[in-house]
């Protein structure tokens, strides 16, 4: 079992599915940030469905993903880690600003999470021409799935977002998610 704290505790049980969030540096937008004062008052659950929601309805700050290159570089990233035997990849989604992705890890995960951050950031910021800049948010989310019921409210919570943010009518629509490439389907 890996455990380690940044600004958030990160605890992974081993061979467990690990739900994992990260977005983009800067893209929380205000009215998020304002309201960082009441998440004490809330469950970790409920802050980040608060904030996720946020970042679906984002309208201003960086929306890189938007582009078909960046999305599509991420997209290649979590198909190519998962080649390498990092992870079995069972869902993800890459939104506007952010990205949700569920793996039952073979590696750490802030090993995981810092390849493919790393590579993807560097890709992204060569299409934009802003070498060196920061990309991601430096903190990830993540959460260790506990039972089956678990695995597939999240499986379907990640592809359905772009669904619930009101970006297509069916999950298998948008491009940049396993639904539409139909990964984890075994």
């Amino acid at each position: 079992m890996i455990n380690y704290r940044r600004n958030l505790p990160h605890w992974f049980p081993d061979g467990v599915p690990i739900f994992i969030t990260w977005r983009l540096a800067g893209s929380l937008p205000v009215v998020a940030r304002e309201r960082l004062r009441e998440t004490k008052k809330l469950s970790a659950g409920e802050a980040f469905r608060r904030d996720d929601a946020d970042l679906d309805r984002a309208a201003s700050g960086p929306l890189w993903l938007k582009h078909s290159e960046i999305a599509g570089s991420v997209e290649e990233a979590f198909h190519a880690e998962q080649k390498k035997g990092q992870f079995d990849l069972h869902a993800y989604v890459v939104m506007s600003n952010h990205v949700h992705l569920l793996v039952t890890p073979r590696s750490e995960v802030q090993k995981i999470t810092r390849a493919l951050k790393g590579v993807t950031a560097r890709r992204a910021n060569s299409i934009l021409g802003r070498a060196g800049r920061p990309f991601w948010q430096q903190e990830s989310f993540d959460h260790w799935v506990r039972n089956e019921g678990q695995f597939v409210g999240t499986k379907s919570y990640i592809e359905n977002n772009p669904v619930k943010a009101g970006l297509v009518a069916r999950p298998e629509d948008w491009p940049w998610s396993s639904a539409s490439k139909g990964v984890g389907k075994n």
